[in-house]
This record gives structure tokens, C-alpha cells and sequence, in this order.
């Protein structure tokens, strides 16, 4: 794969005991060192303008500010140093990077995979929160929209965090489908079934918020039969991946059981998906805070797109993913 990554990304320091460190991309980039296929392209950081035209001008400034005076807590879980700034402006590039490169036609094996630091899904309009500053995958899809021949773009967060900040970024508009597959009552406590878009954007936001427990076979089910009817019908132009790894089955901080090789699964069936729409495909690191378990998944990802063939998912999803699929299938939601 074709991995985006800066070594300033390092360089935003949260503390020896905050979950989300430098050690998680020197993790990822240990697991690659031996496999033949993997590339990095220092991409330039994005510019305050493509900041600001997924974030309010004043957050912007204030962010900018904090970190010029030395950083600190901003809120209790989302700590930033002096070079906080240049890292979340270089995560937000790498982002862009890769949708960019995505649509300049890397695939199969040069799939885009954006590794930057801080991560991005729960920054908001107007705020940071739960170790986000800057938007990534929100910044690379307005890039693309904006710059690009791109009229609609589907975002996938597979996150075992619901992504708050990108579905409010997005939740009024009709060019941006955003779907969230994460362990319902988690931090930040919204993505229910509810929450489906307002105005333009009603019904192209899509929660799956499963209990803690479910795994590969619930994944597998809802993907199938939930979020590739809703991505096939919406005809992305670009598909973009929020991929953190912490709903692993040991991943410290969550409760879901989804193993290496589900990633796997996941990744070869948007591959599949994205071949058969025409959308290409790129993905941006979210969480995952098991150094192991993430930097594993990372590397399945690289190899399932580099050729190989994912372990196979057995059994079937169990009673409370079937739940939600139904409700979902309730809503009007999926393949009817």
C-alpha cells in the first residue's frame, strides 16, 4: 500500500499514560518493515483554508492559538503540545492525500492509507474532543468535492467510537453519506438508529450501534446487507475509509470482538464494493490504542489489498446484531 505518514505526527507528546501516543505509529510502521509492497509519501500538511471550510474560522484560530502558547488540556481527554498544530494540519494532509491519490487511480496493492496523528472523527464544527483537533476524514472529503470531479462521497467509520464530529460536519448535507458501525453507549454516547440526517443530507447518515459482544459474523451481516445496498445506491464518487481498530476483540478500552482477520473480511468486501460502483477508495487512521491489535490490523488491511485472501467469517451474527440489522431493515435501511 501507499501509506501517507510525517514524522511531525510523532511530535504531538499526550504523556506517558494517555492512550493515544507517538508508540501507535511507530507500532504500525514496525509491523510493515518487512512486507514488499508498502510505500510512504510525506504529504504536505492542509492548508487553515481547507481547515476552515469544515471548521468554524474562530475554533480554527483558537486551536492555533492554544498550541502557539504551549498547549495544555483542552478538555480532559484531549491533551495538545506546541506541536500539536503542525501535526493535526500534517494528519489533515495525509487525509487529503489520500482521497487525491485515490482518485489519480492508486488501487489494489497502492491503496492510499493515511497513518497521521491526531486523530480526527470526533472533532467537530466548533470543538475538539476525544483526542481530536482537526476533522481528517472531513477535511479530505471537502477537498475532494471541492477541488476534485467528485460529486458525493461515502465515508465508512468502522471506528468502535462513534464518529460525532464527522456526522455533524456533515448531518445537513446530501453530498456526503456518512455510515458508523460502533459499540453503542461508548464514548461519545450518540450514533443511535435515530440519527439519520436533517434537510438535504435526511437518510444519508446511517448508525449501526451494536451492543458490546458483537463481532465478525454481526460486521459481516450489516455490511452486507445494510451498508452496501445503502453505499451501491447513493453512487459515491470516492469511498473513504474512518478506519480505527479498537472494536478488536482485545483492544484495551472497548467491549467488541471483532478479530485481525475481520478487518480483513471488511476490507476485502469494500473492495469488492468499491470496484463493482467505480468509487475508489482510500482509507484515514482513526483509534485503536492496543499497540499489537492495531498495527495487526493495519497489516491486513495492507495484505488483504495486496492479494490476500481473508480468513473466512464463520457462524452467524448473533441475537443482538440481528437486532439491530432488523431495525434497521425497520427504518426502510438496506437491502428490502
Amino acid at each position: 500500500m501507499k501509506f501517507g505518514y510525517r514524522e511531525i505526527c510523532l511530535e504531538h507528546d499526550t504523556g506517558s499514560r494517555h492512550p493515544e501516543s507517538p508508540d501507535r505509529l511507530r507500532a504500525i510502521r514496525q509491523t510493515l518493515e518487512d512486507s514488499e509492497d508498502v510505500t510512504y509519501v510525506a504529504a504536505e500538511a492542509a492548508s487553515e483554508a481547507e481547515v476552515r471550510d469544515v471548521h468554524d474560522e474562530a475554533y480554527v484560530e483558537s486551536v492555533r492559538q492554544f498550541c502557539a502558547n504551549g498547549g495544555g488540556n483542552w478538555d480532559a481527554d484531549t491533551v495538545a503540545v506546541e506541536a500539536t498544530w503542525d501535526a493535526a494540519m500534517a494528519s489533515a494532509g495525509l487525509a487529503a492525500w489520500a482521497a487525491e491519490a485515490a482518485l489519480d487511480g492508486a488501487n489494489g496493492a497502492q491503496t492510499p492509507f493515511a497513518l497521521g496523528r491526531p486523530p480526527g472523527h470526533h472533532a467537530v464544527g466548533d470543538d475538539a474532543m476525544g483526542f481530536c483537533f482537526v476533522n481528517n476524514v472531513a477535511v479530505a472529503a471537502e477537498r475532494a468535492l471541492t477541488e476534485r470531479d467528485v460529486d458525493r462521497v461515502a465515508i465508512l467509520d468502522w471506528d468502535v467510537h462513534h464518529g460525532n464530529g464527522t456526522q455533524d460536519i456533515f448531518y445537513d448535507r446530501g453530498d456526503v453519506y456518512y455510515a458508523s458501525i460502533h459499540e453503542e453507549g461508548l464514548y461519545p454516547g450518540t450514533g443511535d438508529i435515530s440519527e439519520t440526517g436533517e434537510g438535504p443530507g435526511e437518510g444519508t447518515t446511517l448508525n449501526v450501534p451494536f451492543p458490546p459482544g458483537c463481532g465478525d459474523a454481526d460486521y459481516r451481516s450489516v455490511f452486507d446487507v445494510i451498508v452496501e445496498p445503502e453505499f451501491e445506491a447513493f453512487d459515491p464518487d470516492l469511498l473513504l475509509v474512518s478506519a480505527g481498530f479498537d472494536a478488536h476483540e482485545q483492544d484495551p478500552i472497548s467491549r467488541m470482538l471483532v478479530s485481525t482477520g475481520g478487518y480483513g473480511m471488511l476490507t476485502e468486501r469494500l473492495a469488492t464494493l468499491a470496484d463493482r460502483i467505480d468509487a475508489p477508495l482510500a482509507f484515514v487512521l482513526e483509534g485503536g490504542y492496543g499497540l499489537e491489535t492495531l498495527s495487526a490490523g493495519v497489516r491486513e488491511v495492507q495484505d488483504v489489498l495486496s492479494g490476500k485472501d481473508p480468513e473466512p467469517v464463520e457462524g452467524d451474527p448473533g441475537e443482538d446484531g440481528r437486532n439491530v440489522r432488523d431495525a434497521l431493515i425497520y427504518q426502510g435501511f438496506g437491502a428490502q
